[in-house]
């Protein structure tokens, strides 16, 4: 009888340990076991969830996405990203990139321009009539083509021809002869995606993605002149004359109507700035080759910043923040943009969500299986629940049982919960957006204001950096508009009027002499009005030079 007994007390000896063990490593490393529950796509229920409260929960989530907003850490911030834009005015490929536009409209242009704008889910061919400085630009006549799968799915000079007979369609609706007199009628177009632009007027097809075939077989030739080249089997007689992208556009037509605007935001599904900057600081080597004497009539050019990219390094991240970007497809790619566009903003929230139903108990510690894939918590939901501010949330708890089906009914207590992470990370995102245009305008005043005033200011809890030097022009009364497209920065609710608070304190302490020196101002149509501008001061510049 001993040995059988003490065989038995050996294997409960050695289930104790292996239980201790397992304990152990829970402790030590939490981040796999949840992760291997959502492998197991079941949530951990009992006493794993009931560790802390959503109050709890949300204290935490509260400090980490705050912290990082103090008004000198964000300066501190600012001053760090502003040597990444210095640094890549010099010698990046990708970012910070001279565009061939250098004049901005002098408000003086009038008439009557054909205008297109190519998305990645629309294409609008209009007619837009330019008043003059004063006046309201105005849409005449607008046509919208949805592109939907079979159309990206038009392989090469196809696409350019579907175009074509959508331009066709709106000049005839506009006169039988429109666009078919001896005169070449000049065309804006606004491409929405990259291209190797080698004139105003002109760039080369770059591979595209979203689903778009268009480039197959036409990589390499010139946008323009396939374009052109299609509506001449409409008998058009018709010319391009801008090409911009989607941020140039906007700067372009908000300075139209607006002579103090230097820069342009766009924050939607992606983010992205321009500014009108001075040749002379930006690296020779960027330009490529340009047209005989650009650069003696060039003094400023519209630069692309692809401010997506900056922050790498910079800008605090959460752990939620480092999960999403290890899972990316391309990590570490656009650091701003995981952190503060819209289609990040809504996958943020879901992975707070997740861990909250795992720790927390949120939703009975039940996960919908539809919100355990990647993405499927869509920002718009994220902006209904800010703006929710009801008590009960009654509105809130339909919306997400129309989108999402729960096992248990989410209760009010749970949605404010919910309401409060989205508050969180929409205030972060408006929190580091004003950080990078801060960053901007402080490179933007360095440069123009060469006679410059230093302000320092100690952040003690930064110790790699602890002084920074602020620049402040002596003119400092000029403000800046900046255009500003983009569902997020002009529809989501309170967005833009964070983002201004916050950059009102940054201008402040920067420059404490400056009165509301940073206007958001909102740019609405700016590609299709853009593309009309662009035409009209390639236009005027074309006749000076006659």
């Amino acid at each position: 009888m001993a040995a059988p007994l003490v065989k038995v007390l050996r294997r409960l000896q050695e289930l104790f340990q292996n239980v201790v063990s397992a304990l152990e490593s829970m402790i030590l490393f939490p981040s796999f076991f949840r992760d291997f529950s959502r492998r197991r796509r079941k949530p951990f229920l009992g006493a794993h969830w009931r560790r802390r409260t959503l109050d709890d929960f949300a204290d935490e989530i509260d400090t980490l996405f705050t912290t990082p907003l103090s008004t000198d850490k964000m300066i501190n911030m600012s001053e760090k990203i502003r040597a990444q834009f210095r640094d890549c005015l010099q010698n990046s490929p990708c970012c910070m990139l001279p565009s061939y536009t250098h004049a901005l409209p002098t408000g003086a242009e009038k008439g009557t321009y054909l205008a297109l704008d190519v998305g990645g889910s629309t294409f609008r061919v209009a007619l837009i009539e330019l008043y003059g400085r004063g006046q309201e630009m105005r849409i005449v006549k607008v046509n919208s083509s949805y592109i939907d799968e079979s159309v990206k799915l038009l392989e090469g000079r196809i696409f350019f021809d579907w175009m074509a007979a959508q331009v066709n369609t709106v000049l005839k609706e506009v006169g039988a002869n429109y666009g078919r007199g001896e005169t070449p009628l000049p065309i804006g177009l606004s491409w929405s995606f990259p291209i190797d632009q080698t004139s105003v007027s002109s760039g080369l097809v770059i591979q595209m993605g979203k689903g778009f075939r268009c480039s197959d077989g036409t990589t390499g030739q010139d946008l323009g002149q396939l374009l052109i080249d299609s509506c001449r089997k409409h008998d058009l007689n018709v010319e391009m004359a801008a090409i911009v992208n989607d941020s140039s556009a906007a700067l372009l037509s908000r300075a139209y109507v607006d002579p103090k605007t230097r820069m342009s935001l766009i924050l939607g599904t992606g983010t992205n700035m321009a500014i009108h900057f001075p040749v002379h600081e930006i690296g020779k080597s960027k330009f490529g080759v340009r047209p005989d004497g650009w650069f003696d009539y060039a003094k400023h050019v519209i630069v692309n910043s692809e401010m997506s990219m900056f922050g790498g390094g910079v800008l605090p991240m959460t752990r939620w923040d480092d999960i999403l970007n290890r899972t990316h497809l391309r990590p570490d790619y656009q650091p701003l943009e995981y952190m503060i566009t819209g289609r990040y903003l809504g996958e943020i929230v879901r992975l707070i969500i997740v861990e909250a139903v795992e720790t927390a108990g949120l939703f009975k510690g039940e996960l919908p299986h539809s919100m355990r894939e990647p993405y499927s918590f869509d920002t718009s939901i994220v902006a209904f629940l800010e703006e929710d501010t009801s008590s009960s949330m009654t509105a809130s708890a339909s919306l997400l049982q129309k989108q999402h089906t729960f096992p248990n009914y989410p209760s009010a207590e749970e949605l404010r919960f919910l309401r409060r992470v989205c508050q969180f990370v929409s205030r972060r995102s408006a929190g580091y957006l004003a950080t990078a245009i801060h960053s901007m305008w402080c490179l933007s005043n360095e440069v123009e204001n060469p006679t410059t005033t230093t302000t320092t200011t100690t952040d003690p809890l930064v110790k790699e950096s602890p002084e920074i030097t602020v620049v402040e022009s002596e003119d400092s009364d000029k403000n800046l508009s900046i255009a500003c497209d983009g569902t997020v920065i002009n529809k989501y609710p309170g967005f833009r009027d964070t983002c201004q608070s916050y950059l009102d304190q940054l201008a402040q302490q920067s420059h404490p002499s400056s009165i509301s020196p940073i206007r958001l101002d909102p740019a609405p149509e700016s590609a299709i009005l853009g593309a009309a501008v662009a035409v009209a001061v390639a236009v005027a510049e074309k006749n000076e030079q006659r």
